[in-house]
């Protein structure tokens, strides 16, 4: 077995060398925090370089979706409906609905159909004045199951057929991420009991 001959003690770094380098990793770590972390993570930007580098947008974004997921699991929590099932798919008459929604910049909304599992409704929506980012997803009653159909961003429209997985409510959530208004037009057809905003 080779064993290491011990360095001569001149090869190894003296106290002060070790203290200042660690005293620069720390500044290092500290810069780092300050300038990176906290705006990315938190929107917390002291220094004004995580606005330069868009940082602080994002974490904006980490912040504004944890605040909407947490009041949604709020309501979802106080939703007397939650424990009432839902009607036979035999029982939902066929209708259709049409309507618009405005977003401004970085605002999102959810809209979803209480639909029996296996009911189909025909859709379409368009984007006018820019593109969104979309979540089609399905949520059963009491968050027992949640499912995502579909899931994409900056898109100025979908179409096709929504088939739902379970007993529940199914929809989309929109989100706006430009810098202007935009207009959604969603046109719905087929087997469920009301189109609300979530």
């Amino acid at each position: 077995m080779f064993n290491a001959n011990k360095p001569p003690e001149s090869d190894l770094p003296s106290v002060g060398q070790l203290l200042r380098s660690t005293f620069i990793a720390l500044c290092t770590a500290l810069v780092l925090l300050v300038t990176i972390v906290l705006p990315a993570e938190y929107a917390i930007d002291l220094t004004g370089v995580g606005r330069l580098l868009q940082l602080t947008k994002m974490g904006e974004i980490k912040q504004q979706l944890a605040a909407e997921s947490f009041a949604a699991a709020a309501a979802s929590a106080k939703d007397p409906t939650i424990t009432s099932p839902e009607p036979a798919a035999a029982n939902t008459p066929a209708r259709s609905d049409e309507l618009t929604i405005t977003l401004r910049p970085n605002e999102g909304v959810e809209y979803k159909m209480t639909m029996t599992s296996g009911a189909q409704v025909q859709y379409s929506w368009r984007v006018v004045g820019g593109v969104v980012n979309f979540d089609m997803h399905g949520t059963a009653p009491g968050g027992a199951s949640e499912v995502s159909y579909k899931m994409q961003r900056g898109v100025a429209g979908d179409e096709g057929m929504l088939t739902a997985d379970f007993d529940g409510k199914h929809g989309w959530f929109w989100r706006n991420r430009g810098t202007a208004d935009v207009s959604i037009t969603l046109r719905t057809s087929g087997a469920y009991e009301q189109l609300t905003r979530a």
